[in-house]
């Protein structure tokens, strides 16, 4: 990592914070592994969200709890300041065996902290306890502990149960590891950085008949196999080869027996998109290819098809201002500039309703931190952890003034 900045162009105190966060550390580490070894699905995060809200009132917080089930929003108030800053971190775990034979690995069978949300959640309770306490500020600060990022859209909920009234913010931030990037890196993109996410169940309807005699029957599996190989043209040869699309056919299910043709199939496929437009296009050609390709082998369709998350796009002037505070605290040669992803986050939901940017934290590479998540190897890096806290509390020093 190249040497810190310390011009007088830092935020106050910035040119000792990191070393003061790093000091600070180890007991938010020991929080993170604690974190880590209870691993809790979407809306389950009850544990972890008692752990943070008691943190929280402890560090004199206003704390709300029960926004999304297992949500928890501290709110701090300081001098007369009328802007309000918005953090949020991801608390929950997935469904994963993990296989790190770590000592903190998690204890409880088929669940592991797989994308590094206990790091995010111990990051951001760092940052709070170190701006509750030593720094001063003029504004509001409110913290978002989100339950349910992975696939089950907690943050919207969080927005249809009152979180932008209940808590106005002028600005929302959040931040992400990323295995890959260095520790001691930041990334930053400005416009749209990561992709919608929406699923499609098809269902095919034939008749079912003996293996030997399939003139008696309509056969779903040809239309299955058909569709699957079929809706790849979508993107090779209906969507602009500059705009990225991903149709990912990620299950069939049809049939039980070696001599039998099936009467139904499903099929269940991820679509992913960079642009609205192209959603919307994806989305029409999917369900129109799919009828045609059914009435061609004389069966029944049905496509139910789920919007989920939308594109994640960082407003331009916040994802500068994010820019300047880890350049500031980081150096200019340990802040890049990210290219988009096809991976999709809810956060994408309050940056619909508020300006702001999604950050990336370097995780490390290689052997240190380089294991990509959703792995049943990965680990937060705890390198990460007085970094990723540092950022938080000079982005508030900065904005809250």
């Amino acid at each position: 990592m190249a040497r810190m900045n310390t011009s007088a162009s830092l935020p106050r105190c910035a040119a000792g914070l990191l070393p003061a966060l790093e000091t600070l550390a180890p007991e938010f580490v020991a929080i993170r592994r604690q974190i880590h070894a209870h691993p809790e699905l979407a809306f389950e995060e009850v544990r972890s969200s008692e752990l943070v809200a008691r943190c929280l009132a402890g560090w004199g917080y206003e704390v709300h709890r029960g926004l999304a089930g297992t949500g928890v929003v501290g709110r701090l108030r300081k001098g007369g300041g009328a802007r309000a800053l918005g953090i949020r971190a991801d608390m929950d775990a997935l469904p994963i065996q993990e296989k790190t034979g770590l000592p903190y690995a998690s204890t409880v069978p088929g669940k592991m902290h797989a994308c590094g949300h206990d790091g995010h959640t111990a990051i951001l309770l760092c940052a709070a306890r170190y701006l509750a306490q030593s720094v001063a500020f003029s504004g509001t600060l409110n913290l978002i502990f989100q339950p349910a990022e992975e696939n089950e859209g907690g943050a919207l909920r969080m927005l249809e149960e009152g979180l932008f009234e209940l808590f106005p913010c002028d600005e929302v931030y959040a931040l992400h590891n990323t295995p890959g990037l260095p520790v001691g890196q930041l990334g930053v993109i400005s416009g749209p950085a990561m992709a919608s996410f929406d699923r499609a169940t098809i269902t095919l309807r034939g008749r079912s008949a003996h293996g030997a005699m399939p003139h008696h029957g309509i056969d779903v599996m040809q239309a299955a196999a058909s569709i699957v190989l079929g809706l790849q043209s979508i993107v090779s040869r209906e969507i602009d080869a500059l705009k990225a699309a991903v149709i990912t056919v990620g299950a069939i299910e049809a049939g039980a027996a070696y001599n039998i043709v099936p009467e139904t199939a499903h099929i269940k496929v991820g679509v992913r998109t960079l642009d609205p437009a192209v959603r919307e296009q994806v989305q029409a050609r999917l369900q129109a290819f799919v009828q045609a390709q059914a009435g061609s082998y004389q069966l029944q369709a049905e496509v139910h098809y789920e919007r989920k998350y939308p594109v994640l796009v960082n407003h331009a002037a916040q994802t500068e201002r994010a820019r300047e505070v880890a350049v500031a605290l980081l150096g200019e040669d340990n802040v890049v500039t990210r290219t988009p992803v096809m991976g999709s986050e809810d956060f994408a939901y309050l940056l619909e309703r508020c300006p702001g940017s999604y950050v990336r934290l370097g995780n490390g590479v290689g052997e240190d931190g380089g294991c990509m998540v959703h792995n049943p190897l990965y680990d937060f890096n705890d390198k990460a952890l007085p970094i990723g806290a540092a950022f938080w509390v000079s982005l508030a020093q900065s904005y809250l003034v």
